[in-house]
Order: C-alpha cells, then structure tokens, then sequence
C-alpha cells in the first residue's frame, strides 16, 4: 500500500507545481492584455499591474479552498486570478461591460467574485482589513472551518485600522492570514523612508504567528502560506506573512517615467535575476517536472485564452442607462 500511495503523491505533487506554473503565467499574460488595452485606449482609468509579484497570489491560494475568503487591494488581478476568477468577466469588468463581475461598475480595482470566495479588492489602502477580519469572525462564530486572507501593500503598515484589526484577531484567536506584499514602493517612495522598525514585529507585538519568505519564490510562499492556513484552520488563531517582492512595472500603467524615484540598473537586476516564473520554470526542468516543450504549450494555450477573453470583452455590451442606480449601496 506504502509503494502504491507514493507514485500517485509524487503525481498529485507534480500537479501541484504545474498548476502554479500555469497560475503565474496566466497572471502574467493577463496583465500584459491590461497594459496592452490601457496603451490602446481601450480601458477607462488605470490600472495597477501585478507583474512580478504573481508567485505571492498564487503560493498563498494554492494554500486555500475554493471556499475561504480573501479580500484584494488596488493592485488585485492578480489574486482574483489566483482564486479562481475568470479572465473574460474581469477584463469585462476592467472595460464597464455589462458581462463583468460587477456588471462594469467596480471597474479595476473593485472586482470582487463570493463564488470563489473573492470578498473583493479595495482602492483604500487597507480598505479591506476589517472585511477580511469580519470574515474570520464570521467563519469562526458559524463553526465552518474557513480561513481569511487579507492581503495589502507595505503602504498599509501606516494604517491604523490594520494593528486594531491584529489586535481583535488576537483576541479572539480568529482563522485570518495578514498577507505583507512588500514590492519596495508605497508609490514612488521607497519603504524605507515612511516604514520603521522590523515589519514582521509589529505582528508579533499583538501576539500573531508572523513568518517572512521571498515573495519571489512560488514554493516558499506556498509552504510557508500552507502551515499558516492549517494552523489558523485548527483555531490556533491569526498570522502574518511578510513576502518581500518587486513590481516590475510602474504603480500604475501611466507611470511609464520612473527614473526619478528608481533606477533602471534596480528594475534590470530584478528582471534578470528575481523574476518568480523564470526562476520557477528553470526549477521544473532542472527537477525534470517539466521539459521546455511542456511549458512551452502552457504558455501557447494562455496567450490564446487570454487573447479570447479580451476580445469577448472588447465585443460585451455596456450596461444600459437604466442600471445606473442599481447594485449601488453607498
């Protein structure tokens, strides 16, 4: 039986890595349509990429079950994705089409999906904290084993709302993951000049499990995400994950200009040498997970589904005038 069960968990792991693999190229590949819709006039308003940080989403809801929640920031295409969002409604939604997951009235940084668990994303800096902790509360009053994952920027680390909401965490010992993307920037300002102290302390101060990973390591995330959520699972209360990651591209598609707060010698470094999917793709084939070939027809297979999902975006209708005043609660 021992012999039996091994092939078969070395084949479910296999699984496991290929489908991070396809999750961060999928991200990849959709944020690429974004910037390309943006640069063609296509898109109302702006977006916030989410390329070079794509293994924090996908090693942090690969973690997860489709029922638990998360709750997303300004720069969230990434964990909807990751969570299981469509790419056809979202780029519906990034258009104002009727078709997308707020019927075309969230836009870019309000998509939100409760099919998948998706509670939504927030353009406030920390917006989503005590939705995210709600949630938790909610999930542990109901006694229905499920976890919350509230992530959020560097930038949010000078929110009070998010050390009050540890503190009720901590409290009352509920399932929620507080998930640190530290990308460097809080807009065009490096963290170090408005973040004081040992982020990952600050957690600890209120009595939270509090972990630190190279954002940029798909596997590490994973692992470390995955004993996070079993532990908040069991009830053994909150944690905070810190992943120390990069945006390759500006803070949003319109900051195309960045030498005046970051160097191209900065952004190259990281390109070439902490870019999460080349190094992850180079890790299956050394493993012999996958040959080139094999990742290769990933990558074809997105382009073309992502290249589908744009165009029946492209071609959706808008909502009608009618629906102005409707779904709209404040």
């Amino acid at each position: 039986m021992t012999t039996a069960a091994q092939p078969r968990e070395a084949s479910e792991q296999v699984d496991l890595w290929l489908r991070m693999y396809r999750q961060m190229m999928a991200i990849r590949q959709f944020e690429a349509q974004v910037n390309e819709l943006y640069t063609r006039a296509l898109m109302p308003g702006l977006a916030h990429l989410y390329i070079g940080e794509e293994a924090i989403a996908v090693g942090v809801c690969e973690a997860l079950e489709r029922t638990d929640y998360i709750t997303s920031t300004h720069r969230g295409h990434g964990h909807c994705l990751a969570k299981g969002a469509s790419p056809d409604r979202m780029f519906a939604e990034l258009l104002g089409k009727k078709a997308g997951y707020c019927k075309g009235k969230g836009g870019s940084m309000h998509i939100a999906d409760p099919a998948t668990g998706n509670l939504g994303a927030n353009a406030i800096v920390c917006g989503s904290a005590g939705i995210a902790t709600g949630a938790a509360f909610s999930a542990k009053h109901l006694g229905n084993g499920r976890v919350s994952v509230c992530f959020f920027g560097e930038g949010a680390l000078g929110q009070g709302v998010l050390y009050e909401e540890m503190n009720l965490a901590q409290l009352f010992k509920l399932p929620v993951i507080y998930v640190c993307e530290n990308n460097l920037y809080t807009e065009y300002t490096h963290y170090s000049e408005c973040v004081a102290g040992d982020i990952a302390a600050r957690a600890t101060a209120f009595g939270l499990e509090a972990a630190t990973v190279d954002g940029q390591d798909v596997l590490s995330v994973y692992n470390t995400a995955k004993r996070l959520v079993d532990r908040a699972r069991r009830g053994d209360g909150p944690a905070f994950l810190l992943c120390n990651t990069y945006r390759y591209h500006g803070h949003h598609v319109g900051d195309i200009n960045r030498e005046y707060y970051r160097s191209k010698k900065e952004e190259q470094q990281w390109l070439g040498e902490n870019d999460p999917i080349k190094n992850y793709s180079e890790w299956l084939k050394a493993g012999k997970h996958a040959d080139a070939s094999a990742l290769s027809a990933i990558d074809a297979e997105l382009k073309a589904e992502m290249d589908s999902a744009m165009k029946f975006a492209i071609a959706a209708p808008y909502p009608s005038i009618d629906q102005v005043d409707q779904d709209v609660y404040a």
